[in-house]
């Protein structure tokens, strides 16, 4: 097996048996034009090329460096090795500057989405990296998965790439990985080089630091080293350091000594605005009515909704279709029934309880009153659309007679939802909190 097969056969591990088959399985590595710091990798088509750039790129970067301790530049052909009529198209990743380790260059300042839930994180960011070792030392950004810490992280790396900053980024992962295998091998001083004559280090998720007793040594002594001589250290975890358990004192007085910034989950409206930035980015065109579907039922989780984006485009192209509201639901169907199956009809009521002003009691009664009568066809609406319940298991829970209550109800908030445009997005503000106050809950 060669070290191309190695690479594929451990990625496998990390990814669904799904996109191993379709994407990853169609891969052939080209033994004789690869080298340790460029690898070349055979694609069928450009559909597959581009998906596989996009989503697995730093994955196989890792993983050959993992194997060989050299972090290659990936290139990946389209069409036959060996025709001279027809020139293979090649896909390359972007190579990172010399004295820097990986960074994905798309992800700057500039292509960050501010909201209300991430103001203050973005602030302090683009100010640590206006003024690295000054201002804030460490910069401790938390927040839950895929709200755009690893983003404000790399964009502070990259802001200082351009200035031509020796800049280390890795996962808390990465570093373990690397300490054990220059300590298994005796060259810890090539370590220590490394990762303490940097201007930058960026570490993203801290919090797998937990217990690992010689790892938290080590990056002990990093920390000193590099905070000793003013060079900024920036980290994400998805908790504050006083929640990770199994820290030592000392690196948790260390990390909350700086600066400490949430990132909150996404409003509905920063992300309508983050999936019309991708759009705009990839290329890829999706009506509002699409857009506004993915940012109600997708959760707050910004690198699913990414992913979403990017799989509707690739499956567009295979299959030679446009996007449509019909289309992008088939196309994720099965991701948000997995979504249905973690939201109880109680969630639904008490958040709209809650947003509304109502008690669940009421919701729930046979009281006629306007608003509550609105409540409660909310509530049955958003039953019947998040949750798998039946219409028979909807009029139960409601002490309705039977599913034609339900059926009534359902009819009657679809020509309010066509009639009243303000009440639509009301509906879509609520299916966002659910799904997103479900989901964080889950976690």
């Amino acid at each position: 097996m060669n070290i191309g097969q190695k690479v594929l056969f451990e990625l496998k591990k990390e990814i669904t048996e799904t996109e191993y088959e379709r994407y990853i399985k169609n891969l052939v590595y080209d033994t004789k034009r690869s080298r340790s710091n460029i690898v070349y990798f055979n694609a069928p088509n450009m559909i597959i090329a581009k998906w596989i750039k996009s989503k697995y790129s730093d994955k196989l970067v890792h993983l050959f460096e993992l194997q060989n301790e050299v972090k290659p530049e990936i290139e990946i052909t389209v069409g036959k090795q060996n025709t001279q009529s027809t020139k293979p198209a090649v896909i390359h990743t972007e190579k990172s500057a010399s004295k820097s380790t990986y960074l994905n260059p798309s992800l700057t300042f500039e292509s960050f989405i501010v909201g209300d839930s991430n103001q203050f994180a973005y602030t302090t960011a683009k100010s640590v990296a206006e003024k690295p070792g000054k201002l804030y030392n460490p910069l401790f950004l938390y927040g839950g998965v895929g709200l755009g810490k690893t983003h404000l992280l790399q964009a502070i790396g990259n802001y200082h790439i351009n200035l031509g900053k020796t800049v280390i980024y890795t996962t808390l992962e990465q570093f373990m990985n690397s300490f054990t295998s220059h300590l298994r091998s005796q060259t810890m001083d090539r370590f220590r080089d490394k990762f303490r004559e940097c201007d930058l280090l960026l570490i993203d998720d801290i919090q797998f630091l937990s217990r690992k007793e010689q790892t938290q040594e080590e990056f002990f002594h990093t920390f000193n080293e590099l905070y000793s001589n003013n060079k900024q250290i920036v980290i994400t975890s998805d908790r504050q350091p006083n929640k990770i358990a199994g820290l030592v004192d000392r690196l948790r007085s260390r990390f909350e000594m700086g600066l400490m910034a949430d990132i909150q989950p996404p409003g509905l409206e920063t992300k309508i605005a983050i999936i019309q930035k991708k759009c705009e980015l990839d290329g890829i065109k999706l009506d509002n009515e699409i857009v506004n579907y993915i940012a109600t039922n997708m959760g707050d989780n910004i690198r699913e909704i990414e992913g979403t984006i990017i799989k509707l485009n690739a499956l567009s192209s295979m299959l030679n279709q446009k996007i449509t509201l019909d289309f992008a639901q088939n196309a994720i169907k099965d991701q948000l029934k997995e979504k249905k199956e973690n939201i109880t009809i109680d969630d639904i009521v008490k958040i709209i309880s809650r947003e509304l002003n109502i008690k669940p009691s009421d919701i729930k009664s046979k009281k006629r009153t306007q608003n509550v009568v609105n409540a409660r066809r909310i509530a049955i609406y958003l039953a019947r659309n998040l949750t798998p319940n039946s219409m028979p298991q909807i009029a139960v829970y409601f002490g309705m007679k039977d599913h034609t209550a339900i059926s009534h109800a359902m009819k009657k908030i679809n020509e309010i939802i066509e009639s009243d445009e303000n009440f639509k997005v009301i509906l879509e503000e609520l299916s966002n909190k659910i799904n997103t106050q479900t989901q964080s809950s889950m976690e």
